[in-house]
């Protein structure tokens, strides 16, 4: 009896499994679906919602070339069928074809936009399969057909097509040549206006594929907003937004805000990534730890000392329950628009001479660097899960990269004056101020070994303060 085993085939993503099969005198038995031991195998992670059987009386019955807005896993319970699929995807596997016999030892896995049909060689033949959306008159006006006669395709049919019982619409589809290839699912940017949502979007300005929303079209703290967007034509979900008013959200007004967008609105794009079968990344924060450590992994337990900082948590917990996930963690974010870098650097042209905290510990974040490594995990073969993100090199005080940038700038360093969280916040004492963690470095380890390596972010400093640059 041959072992669990995912075969891949000339499909990209048509997969094929070996099946065991337990018999003796009564019968048999085979776990027709097991996720667990599956996914482990090598099969994605299928998220069925629904099961169809289509029950076939005779010898001959052939049905399709069918390509559906879903994914599909196939398989028999009784009898037979000679499986074919033709690849109707936008791509240069377009037209690309395959078949296999089904027997109960065999199941196949169906990538969306690959034509699938069958024809039953035994009977009668049980066909059942399991797919991840639901079935509506709607969802099938999205199907793309192939006529099973097509001359490109050439499918082996055991039974002749003109001796097969076929119905009348089977027979009336297109030749390949006539076909619309199933275009990818479309990428989506939440929270477009912000540093990362800008800088994602200029990464990606020149993919057709990518849409970039602002809170004007897409407000994750309105339930109202998300309901009404529609979220099937996407794959890929990237939340670039969220409320990073550290301070404000230990105000009552903020505190509601941050939980609005960071815990509430981040729950229902959850669930609303799960109905659409879309993988979502999501951005987190150093702010989910106390700061105690002097180097966190993507495996501590969050600590949160703050309201911001908990609603980060609280936020990566929802993300982490779907099965198709990138948590990005990053600290201290440097990219277009108002920052600690530019701060300095304008106090430094200026004439103003800073005090600034030396005894918070980290590594600056540019957006560039960000973004880079989100298309990195995205196009990769990289686990889901959770990828701590920020620049490399030696971790440095906020006072030290002030220094830095007074430096960079052509300003004397020695008019930073190092200060501690307790002597800087001292005289604001009316205003509200949030818990800071003392050390914010990331580990890197886990992104590098998927390849990806993060520039220093002394260098990125250098870049950034360039003439020309703007900053």
């Amino acid at each position: 009896m041959p072992e669990l085993a995912v075969r891949t085939t000339d499909i990209p993503g048509l997969l094929v499994l070996d099946l065991p099969v337990h018999g003796d005198g009564r019968g048999w038995f085979k776990e027709n679906w097991q996720r667990e031991k599956m996914v482990a195998a090598g099969l994605p992670d299928l998220g069925p919602v629904q099961n169809n059987i289509s029950f076939n009386q005779t010898v001959g019955v052939t049905r399709g070339i069918h390509a559906e807005p879903w994914d599909k896993y196939i398989s028999v319970a009784t009898g037979a069928v000679f499986g074919a699929w033709v690849d109707l995807r936008e791509g240069p596997s377009f037209g690309a074809t395959y078949w296999h016999e089904i027997t109960p030892e065999v199941a196949v896995f169906v990538p969306r936009g690959v034509g699938n049909a069958f024809q039953t060689i035994t009977a009668p033949a049980a066909y059942t399969y399991l797919v991840n959306d639901h079935w509506s008159a709607a969802a099938q006006e999205q199907y793309t057909f192939l006529n099973l006669a097509d001359e490109t395709a050439a499918i082996p049919w055991p039974i002749p097509l003109e001796q097969a019982e076929l119905s009348a619409k089977d027979l009336a589809h297109p030749r390949l040549a006539e076909v619309t290839p199933v275009a990818p699912r479309r990428t989506l940017v939440i929270g477009g206006n912000g540093q990362l949502g800008r800088a994602l979007a200029a990464r990606w300005a020149g993919r057709a594929d990518v849409d970039v929303v602002g809170r004007d079209r897409l407000d994750l703290a309105d339930p109202a907003s998300l309901a009404a967007f529609d979220l099937t034509p996407y794959g890929t979900i990237v939340n670039a937004a969220a409320h990073t008013a550290v301070d404000a959200a230990e105000t009552p007004e903020g505190r509601r805000e941050a939980w609005a967008v960071n815990v509430t609105g981040v729950a229902a794009l959850v669930e609303a990534a799960r109905a659409a079968g879309a993988r979502l990344v999501h951005v987190s924060s150093d702010y989910v730890f106390d700061g105690t450590a002097e180097v966190h992994t993507e495996e501590e337990p969050p600590s949160p000392l703050g309201v911001y900082g908990q609603t980060k948590a609280a936020g990566d917990a929802l993300v982490a329950s779907l099965p198709r996930h990138f948590i990005v963690r990053t600290s201290w974010v440097i990219g277009e628009g108002g920052n600690f870098v530019r701060t300095m650097a304008s106090l430094a042209g200026r004439g103003i001479d800073p005090s600034v905290v030396d005894d918070q510990i980290g590594r600056l974040s540019f957006t560039e660097q960000i973004a880079a490594g989100i298309d990195h995990l995205l196009s990769s073969d990289a686990a889901p899960g959770t990828y701590d993100l920020t620049g490399s090199g030696e971790p440095l005080s906020w006072a030290q990269i002030a220094a830095e940038v007074f430096r960079l700038s052509g300003h004397d360093p020695e008019r930073v004056t190092p200060v501690s969280t307790e002597e800087y916040y001292r005289d604001k004492a009316d205003a509200p101020i949030a818990p800071r963690p003392r050390h914010s470095v990331l580990d890197l380890a886990k992104i590098e070994a998927t390849g990806f390596t993060p520039a220093d972010h002394l260098d990125s400093l250098r870049t950034y303060l360039a003439p020309g640059t703007g900053a």
